[in-house]
This record gives C-alpha cells, sequence and structure tokens, in this order.
C-alpha cells in the first residue's frame, strides 16, 4: 500500500490569528499548494482516501488536493492534528489497508516527518524534513505492523513540483 504524507502550505504567521488551529494558508500558500496538486496529478497519482488535520490550514491544503482531481474522498482525523498518535491512525488503518490502496495524509511538522521516520526505522532520528507542501511517499507492508517495516520511495520538496 502506498501511503502520502503532505504537510500543509504556506500559512498565515502565529499570533496573526487568536487561535492557531484556525491559521488558514496565504493566497500564496494556495497557489503554491495548488501547483504542487496539479503536478501530482500530472503524474497519475490518485489517492483513494485524503485524510486530513482539523485544523484550517491542513483542511484548505486538502481540499486543494481534492479539488484538482487527486481523490474523490476527504475525511477529517483528529489524530492528524499537531501532536497526534500514530498509535491511533495505525489502529484506524488495520481496517482500512488492503494492497493496492493508495492514502494521503495531510498534517503538520514536526509530526509527519516523526511519524514517517516510525515507519521506517522504528524511531525517530530527526533526519527527515518535510517542507510546506511538501510529500513523503512510503510503501507499507500489505500486513502486520507498518512501524519499522515500511519503505521510502518518494522525498519531494514543493520546490521539485512547482
Amino acid at each position: 500500500m502506498e501511503l502520502y504524507l503532505i504537510r500543509h502550505g504556506l500559512a498565515g504567521q502565529h499570533g496573526d490569528h487568536p487561535h492557531d488551529d484556525e491559521r488558514p494558508l496565504t493566497q500564496e500558500g494556495e497557489r503554491k499548494t495548488e501547483q504542487v496538486a496539479k503536478r501530482m496529478r500530472s503524474l497519475d497519482l490518485h489517492f483513494d482516501l485524503i485524510l486530513t488535520s482539523p485544523l484550517t490550514r491542513a483542511k484548505q491544503t486538502a481540499d486543494i488536493l481534492k479539488r484538482v482531481g487527486l481523490s474523490h474522498s476527504l475525511e477529517t482525523a483528529g489524530y492528524l492534528a499537531p501532536g497526534g498518535d500514530i498509535q491511533n491512525w495505525h489502529a484506524w488503518l488495520e481496517g482500512w489497508r488492503s494492497p493496492k490502496k493508495t492514502l494521503a495524509l495531510v498534517g503538520h511538522e514536526p509530526d509527519l516527518s516523526s511519524w514517517a521516520e516510525l515507519l521506517l526505522w522504528g524511531e525517530v532520528r530527526d533526519r527527515l524534513i518535510l517542507k510546506k507542501a511538501g510529500a513523503i511517499g512510503l510503501l507499507l507492508p500489505d500486513s502486520g505492523s507498518s512501524i519499522a517495516n515500511s519503505q521510502l520511495f518518494w522525498l519531494t520538496p514543493p520546490r521539485f513540483l512547482l
């Protein structure tokens, strides 16, 4: 199964909004995220499902991915909010996963990079960096634990997709 971890696009500055959860993408963030999404679509990517953090900037990013045709299905998942628990997601995954499926998770740093490292190495090594609107692609095993049993096939900063 293919898993794509996608960081939200460029968002407004911390402190510009009373609640960080409501901080939206900037106009530039929307534009670049749409360009990245269109480029991903031109590479024939399609997600069976996009799961997104409930925070505004992540939901906007996920909406852009859906709007350009990367998926027809979009759901919000609280465990993708900052500080979310990979074990909660992994429990959900066990009921959803099957060979040939493709899943996208839209969320935040440092969580997404940490999750990727846990899936690859079973520990966080602070080696992977996921830029805004960037993507990490992992191959997950068809069964059993994905933790420390996944393979990296894509780590792309957005500048390579613009």
